[in-house]
């Protein structure tokens, strides 16, 4: 499947579709069962080529697993997700498990500090879209490598400032003024993912600006945000490229500063 948008663009790095699938591609790259790694380092190798699957017990993490669309699995978050996200939880870490646990998380003692307290994180967890995806498998592919009989959930685009403002007056073109991006507080996952498949079901989607995570920058260059755009929204930017400002003077002018 070719992007009019990528190609108008000239993304350094290919869309990555996501899709929902009962059947696991071969060859493609997974976490084994209980190991952690970062959903977002699957991402990023997705649009550099290659396609990663996951299922219900090779997620990552756990913050993964919620990203992916398997379920709540912040209730089995070692002393609180609340508090791993806000400020800590300094008794948990001094029970027998949760010393065997901090020495290789000390942000459980300390907290992320992305949420100023426990409560306003609660919060936070209990306002996600969490869901439980109606299939076996959560596939990152290539744009490119879907075949016509796939349908994706959602289309992702790494874009630097100038690609992410051509994105945006994209997502605006035919919007009569709706509010047609958004850039929500989110784990790198649910940008990717949680939030734009819940956009793609309500009547009026949403494109999702993400990849703000401060944990999950390390995975993405530096210059680089994700646009993850449901499906349905994916195929009406795509039939605006041809006659829109993606082939007037203004773009193509900034576009030429991109390849120097």
């Amino acid at each position: 499947m070719q992007s009019k948008i990528a190609a108008a663009l000239k993304l350094r790095y290919s869309p990555v579709a996501i899709l929902l699938t009962d059947e696991k591609p071969e060859g493609a790259l997974q976490f084994k069962e209980g190991r952690w790694g970062c959903v977002v380092a699957m991402f990023t190798a997705a649009a550099r080529g290659r396609t990663a699957v996951f299922d219900r017990k090779t997620f990552g993490c756990l913050g993964g697993g919620v990203g992916l669309g398997f379920g709540n699995q912040y209730k089995n978050f070692p002393g609180g997700i609340e508090y791993f996200l806000s400020t800590g939880n300094k008794d948990f870490c001094r029970s027998e498990v949760g010393k065997n646990l901090v020495r290789n998380m000390p942000a459980l003692e300390e907290g992320e500090r992305y949420l100023k307290t426990p409560e306003m994180a609660r919060k936070f967890v209990d306002s996600l879209p969490i869901t439980e995806v109606p299939a076996t498998y959560v596939v990152f592919k290539p744009l490119p490598e879907v075949s016509p009989d796939e349908t994706p959930a959602v289309v992702v685009f790494l874009a630097n400032p100038d690609q992410l403002s051509a994105l945006t007056v994209l997502a605006n073109y035919e919007g009569g003024g709706r509010l047609n991006v958004i850039a929500p507080f989110g784990a790198g996952c649910h940008t990717l993912f949680l939030i734009p498949y819940a956009e793609g079901r309500s009547e009026e989607p949403r494109a999702v600006i993400g990849l703000t995570d401060i944990s999950a920058r390390k995975h993405v260059d530096k210059d680089l945000l994700s646009f993850a755009v449901p499906y349905k929204m994916f195929l009406q930017m795509e039939n605006n490229v041809e006659g829109s400002f993606l082939e007037r003077e203004s773009w193509l002018q900034v576009l030429k500063r991109n390849q120097s």
